[in-house]
């Protein structure tokens, strides 16, 4: 019933982690579908890959934020 909801209506994305100012993971209220944003600002879907990519930029974006 989720997936049909979603089928008919759209993904209701909310923002699920705040990786910098620019890359967000966002995950569907319904079907809890997660995506990501890319190089060109576009989502795309969040794989393993791109989980490990937005954690290594996490952590390089907080210790820049951190020196400044």
């Amino acid at each position: 019933m989720k997936n049909m909801y979603c089928k008919i209506l759209g993904h209701d994305y909310k923002v699920s982690r705040n990786v910098t100012s620019h890359v967000k993971e966002y995950t569907c209220s319904h079907c809890k579908k997660e995506m990501t944003t890319n190089s060109k600002g576009g989502l795309t879907v969040l794989t393993p890959k791109f989980k490990e990519i937005n954690n290594v930029l996490e952590q390089i974006h907080n210790k820049r934020k951190l020196r400044l």
